[in-house]
């Protein structure tokens, strides 16, 4: 094997198997200023939407089993998130396009970003391979990140995040 195509194996495998550096929010950290298009294309300014609870969940690709898991665990979940004020968005760097296809397939009562250039995984410092984002999820409160699981859950994600809560509320 030539020297040229050893050098552009490694490269390759390293670009696969290195997710990209990122430090994640801090607990405590302000909701990053970022607007981004929802499915239908409308802008969203999330520091727009920072009163009460905002969960902020990442996913790597729309229509994907683990990623349908987690959508369908918050849509099955969202009524008691909607009692208790809970603003969802979903982000991943799917297109406008891809992100009304997954809403509309399974039913999900949230607004989907799509983040194509990665404005805010780069905010969220959220880590991501080939460009597509880590699955994580964020719970901010009143503007002011309260919560982060760094390896989000897929089926189990509403009722984590309805556990951080109740124990907020009490707290």
């Amino acid at each position: 094997m030539s020297h040229l195509v050893q050098f552009l194996t490694a490269s390759v495998v390293a670009l696969i198997t290195s997710p990209a550096k990122a430090d994640p929010l801090a607990v405590g950290a302000a909701l990053p200023a970022v607007t981004l298009p929802d499915q239908d294309g409308v802008p969203v300014d999330l520091a727009a939407a920072s009163s009460g609870y905002v969960l902020v969940y990442f996913y790597p690709k729309a229509d994907t089993p683990g990623c349908t898991k987690q959508a369908c665990s918050l849509r099955d979940a969202f009524a008691s998130l909607t009692d208790l004020a809970v603003k969802v968005f979903g982000v991943s760097t799917d297109s406008v396009k891809a992100q009304k296809a997954f809403q509309d397939k399974y039913r999900l009562p949230f607004q989907l970003l799509a983040d194509d250039a990665g404005k805010l995984i780069a905010a969220f410092g959220v880590p991501g391979m080939l460009g597509f984002a880590k699955r994580q999820a964020f719970l901010f409160h009143d503007g002011k990140l309260v919560w982060r699981d760094l390896a989000a859950a897929t089926e189990q994600q509403a009722a984590d995040v309805l556990k951080v809560i109740a124990a907020h509320s009490n707290g």
